[in-house]
């Protein structure tokens, strides 16, 4: 029995040994690894003590006009229903649809029969009136040398007289008889009344036609130059009238994306009455539309220019933040910090905005990276060729660059992947590999963080 107890005690010491020299050789490299993760990270890891990645732009001085935006109806300058004069027969269309044309090409003509036929009556008529009207001088003559001798009475004269008289009156009246029927057969012959764009035909060759029927042959539109008609908030008016009072306002037509100008033309009008139903005023501009990019019905943003800012200081709409006090900018200093300045906008688009105080030139300021950014914190300001709009955030080069190339590229060192893997594992450095490699598959899930690469 003594033997017995004997060898489980020595079991149990040599079980005790083995477990401490296990745990004493898994303490060494584990000390080793965090005294290379200190000399290394610089001690322990903090975000806040690592640059910012962000984009910058310098404030300029630049001459930026004020515009008035709006949304306008693009209408003919002039539009004309051609409609007959006459009732007849469509014999002949001479036009094609969309065709161009001029003031005084025939369009359309209108069986004349009828009118040339009446037109040769009343030419007649006027030939046999001035016949009589002939022997009715003639014998007024005689009239005149008998009254002398008292071969015939004064009575008769006069009566001759009045009957000339009767004549030249039937005459005048075969004349405008002539006239009226010479217009009918005018009529008859459709001809465009301005230079302008034909539209769709609206009646076909062989249809009767009749000064009734208001919807017309077809319609023409004068589109060079062209009309926009747009309304814009009353209380602009104080601006308008001011400015146009001094000379022309320019229009700039734009289309649905603001970008790009289709056309640029003139004020004309401010309509002397505000829409009460709507609190706006409508305005009327026109533009010589070159190359017909402006089509009656078209809707189209317009903007009209009332002023221009001369010299003032300049930088891009994306710089500017908002905040509890104001807008404001992050300028960047020459120790590579960047520093919070409240500043005053005068006007701001989507592109720009103009800064009365705050910035000056050759002030830069950020563009982007604005997640991660406070006052006095250090940045490096990535290649401007990087980026191909430095006023735009893009996916790369802005924000999402400070999120991927920020504590994550620092943490490779100190603490592991924080931002490309998620929480990161402090695991390549900071937690030993001799300790990882040691440990069951089982302890190792456990003891890396979420997120963190194995």
């Amino acid at each position: 029995m003594k033997i017995v107890r004997r060898l489980l005690i020595l079991l149990v010491l040599g079980g005790l040994a083995a477990g401490a020299w296990h745990v004493v050789q898994g303490q060494a490299p584990q000390a080793q690894g965090q005294a290379a993760g200190q000399q290394r990270g610089g001690g322990r890891f903090n975000p806040a003590d690592q640059p910012v990645p962000v984009l910058a732009s310098p404030a300029t001085i630049a001459d930026v006009p004020v515009y008035i935006i709006g949304v306008g109806t693009v209408q003919a300058l002039n539009a004309v229903t051609v409609n007959t004069q006459v009732n007849g027969t469509l014999i002949k269309v001479a036009f094609r649809e969309g065709q161009d044309v001029k003031a005084g090409d025939v369009l359309a003509l209108i069986d004349p029969t009828t009118y040339k036929a009446q037109l040769d009556q009343a030419v007649a008529k006027k030939a046999y009136d001035e016949a009589l009207l002939a022997n009715a001088r003639v014998d007024l003559t005689r009239y005149a040398n008998l009254v002398k001798t008292n071969a015939v009475t004064t009575q008769q004269y006069d009566t001759q007289k009045a009957l000339v008289d009767q004549y030249v009156a039937q005459v005048a009246l075969d004349q405008g008889a002539i006239d009226n029927a010479k217009a009918y057969v005018d009529w008859c012959t459709i001809t465009a009344p301005l230079s302008g764009r034909l539209g769709l035909r609206l009646v076909d060759q062989g249809n009767l036609v009749n000064t009734t029927n208001t919807s017309g042959i077809v319609v023409i539109t004068q589109i060079q130059p062209i009309s926009v008609v747009f309304s814009l908030p009353q209380q602009t008016l104080g601006k308008i009238n001011p400015a146009f009072a001094q000379g022309p306002l320019t229009v700039d037509a734009m289309d649905a994306d603001n970008q790009t100008v289709i056309d640029s033309g003139q004020l004309v009008v401010v309509n002397n009455q505000v829409d009460q139903t709507t609190g706006t005023v409508k305005l009327k501009a026109n533009f010589p539309n070159p190359k017909l990019l402006l089509w009656p019905g078209q809707f189209v943003n317009v903007r009209l220019l009332i002023a221009t800012l001369p010299k003032v200081v300049v930088v891009p709409s994306v710089a500017v933040q908002r905040g509890p006090n104001g807008p404001f900018v992050y300028v960047l200093q020459p120790d590579n910090t960047v520093a919070v300045k409240e500043v005053t906008i005068t006007q701001q688009d989507e592109k720009q905005a103009v800064i009365a105080s705050g910035v000056q030139p050759p002030d830069r300021v950020v563009t982007s990276g604005f997640v991660q950014l406070a006052d006095r914190r250090k940045v490096t300001v990535a290649d401007a060729q990087a980026a191909p709009d430095s006023t735009k955030p893009a996916a790369g080069d802005g924000q999402g660059r400070a999120e991927r190339d920020g504590p994550g590229r620092v943490g490779r060192d100190g603490q592991g992947r924080a931002g490309r893997d998620g929480q990161g594992g402090g695991g390549r450095e900071g937690q030993t590999r001799g300790q990882r490699e040691r440990k069951p598959a089982g302890d190792r899930a456990s003891t890396n963080p979420p997120g963190a690469t194995p």
